[in-house]
């Protein structure tokens, strides 16, 4: 083989090379180079990681959170694990926040909203956690309005009661059931149905209701049984969440009574509404005591869940409520929240009356009744 040949068959070789193979193979090549670099990074960074979490634990100086890490340890931000309370129930909303609405700091509602809702044949209460709306428990209507009218939700979310088989002067069995509607019993018969708030819970295992020779008695949802003691003159009564204060109406005017202590005071209704409705009463009652949430007795027997607006009642003062339109319903919860019902959505107060969090409610139950929120 001469040089003039061998520089040939060079030639021809060569030009059977494709380029773009040649730049493909450089690319996956500069790709390998890149993935290793990238691998020793991560690799340099756990150490650094792992080096500052053992001092971190090193220099804890006790188990209640976690400690500052040390001045020269690369910046870094570590959410702790958050560790629940061996007693008591947990925060609604995040503790210590006052943010506007849709805040980041700020938890949405961690507790249950209870709607009543209907069919033709049975009352239908819906339980919304989370945004999450499912169905509880159908209670059979039977043909009559007393069912309807009187079923309610204990403030703990644990009970149901309402009356049925009533006769036609709306007086029938009253019966209790746990929330899902299983467990049921019947605890007294001849108890009323009728009016805007048949049943009124005292806490969560008393109920308040009105027999048929017009007396109020105190009944124990538990033992079946009434409770022993005076029985009032009082109308129109409404319990705190708790139990411990009682609104109520007597010959002298509204009132609330608790613990050592009777506050009396009064509540002028706007003028231009009060012609539609046969008065007022009480809805919820602040924890403390302080504030009570009105709303309108209807003209006619049946149930009113709405309330309007709040009322201090060391000076009987209308409280002006950090939210726009029409008020369908004001609660007053066991966890010392405030919870505004208007245009579709759930207004989250704190016990100062600052807006924590704003909580649109599930599609299905925003034509529905709200009965309870139970944290």
């Amino acid at each position: 083989m001469n040089d003039q040949r061998l520089r040939l068959d060079l030639a021809d070789l060569a030009g059977e090379v494709d380029p773009v193979d040649l730049r493909d193979r450089t690319l996956r090549a500069s790709r390998r180079l890149g993935i290793q670099r990238a691998v020793a990074s991560s690799a340099a960074a756990l150490v650094l990681i792992g080096a500052a979490t053992g001092a971190a634990f090193v220099i804890r100086p006790d188990a209640t959170g976690p400690a500052p890490l040390p001045a020269n340890t690369p910046s870094i931000t570590v959410a702790p694990t958050p560790t629940g309370s061996p007693s008591g129930p947990a925060p609604t909303v995040s503790p210590g926040t006052s943010g506007s609405p849709g805040d980041p700091t700020v938890k949405v509602l961690t507790g249950t909203l209870y709607y009543l809702g209907r069919t033709s044949k049975d009352a239908v209460v819906h339980a919304v956690q989370g945004g999450a709306d499912r169905t509880v428990a159908r209670i059979p209507l039977g043909g009559e309005p007393c069912v309807g009218n009187s079923i309610t939700v204990s403030p703990d979310g644990q009970r149901l009661a309402w009356v049925e088989d009533a006769d036609t002067a709306g007086f029938g069995a009253l019966m209790t059931a746990a929330i899902d509607g299983t467990r049921k019993r019947k605890l007294a018969t001849k108890v009323g149905c009728l009016g805007s708030r048949a049943l009124v819970w005292m806490g969560s295992d008393r109920l308040m209701v009105r027999q048929d020779d017009g007396a109020s008695v105190l009944m124990n949802a538990v033992t079946g049984r009434p409770v022993d003691g005076d029985r009032g003159e009082e109308t129109d009564p409404c319990w705190s969440a708790d139990g411990r204060f009682l609104a109520a109406m007597d010959e002298s005017g509204p009132f609330v009574s608790g613990p050592g202590s009777r506050r009396p005071y009064h509540y002028d209704p706007p003028s231009e509404d009060a012609d539609k409705y046969d008065g007022w009463s009480v809805r919820s009652v602040s924890m403390d005591g302080r504030y009570v949430a009105v709303g309108w007795k209807g003209t006619d027997p049946s149930r009113r869940d709405d309330s309007h607006a709040v009322v201090e009642v060391a000076t009987s003062r209308v409280k002006t409520l950090p939210v726009n339109g029409e008020v369908k319903n004001i609660f007053f919860t066991s966890d010392e929240l405030v919870l505004i019902r208007r245009a579709g959505r759930i207004v989250v107060l704190d016990a100062r009356f600052e807006v924590l969090d704003e909580v649109a409610e599930a599609r299905g139950t925003r034509g529905l009744a709200l009965l309870a929120y139970a944290p």
